[in-house]
């Protein structure tokens, strides 16, 4: 299995950074997480909750970063036993790139192989069960971001704003708040 994606996030690329390296934050990100434990720099144990299809196990599992380029990159390598639900191990290639003062777009490319009753299910069922939990986690981690770090700061209500159109049409008046409010 190979997925591929993009996500835009609400900080800074050191803030975000910073973010992927807090276990505390992950944790509480990672759909099912029970624990993160470090176990020497860069080695981590993972006890997580999963369920794919009908299957539901504990899986234990390590994970490492390798190929550290802070605050650019890293790679993590995983493996995991779900005893009779089966295993799992792969690496995912994490990118951070800094789109201004308060966004970072992250991008990965995760490849990863399974076995066991999980393997059963079919790559239908797993790709959609893994695209759900990275959107999950997503969500969780940007909310996190937020409430530790804020919302970014918007375009002042002072800036200019576009004049209104002849007649003062209600869709010019949008488009100046629009202006006005994300500074475009």
């Amino acid at each position: 299995m190979e997925m591929t994606s993009q996500q835009t996030l609400p900080v800074s690329q050191d803030k975000a950074w910073d973010a992927l390296n807090d276990t505390a934050m992950l944790q509480a990100a990672i759909p099912g997480c029970e624990s993160i434990t470090l176990t020497e720099p860069n080695h981590y144990d993972v006890v997580v909750m999963a369920a794919i299809g009908p299957v539901k196990a504990k899986f234990k599992g390590k994970l490492r970063l390798d190929e550290i380029d802070a605050p650019n990159a890293y790679t993590i390598h995983f493996e995991g036993q779900g005893g009779a639900a089966g295993h799992g191990k792969g690496s995912a290639r994490v990118s951070l790139q800094g789109v201004g003062p308060y966004e970072t777009l992250l991008s990965y490319t995760a490849n990863a192989s399974v076995g066991g009753k999980i393997a059963q299910i079919g790559s239908r069922l797993i790709d959609m069960a893994a695209q759900k939990m990275a959107g999950e986690f997503f969500g969780k981690f940007t909310e996190a971001l937020l409430e530790k770090y804020g919302p970014p700061p918007v375009a002042s209500e002072t800036a200019p704003t576009a004049a209104p159109s002849e007649g003062g049409g209600i869709l010019s008046r949008i488009a100046a708040w629009f202006k006005r409010l994300f500074g475009g």
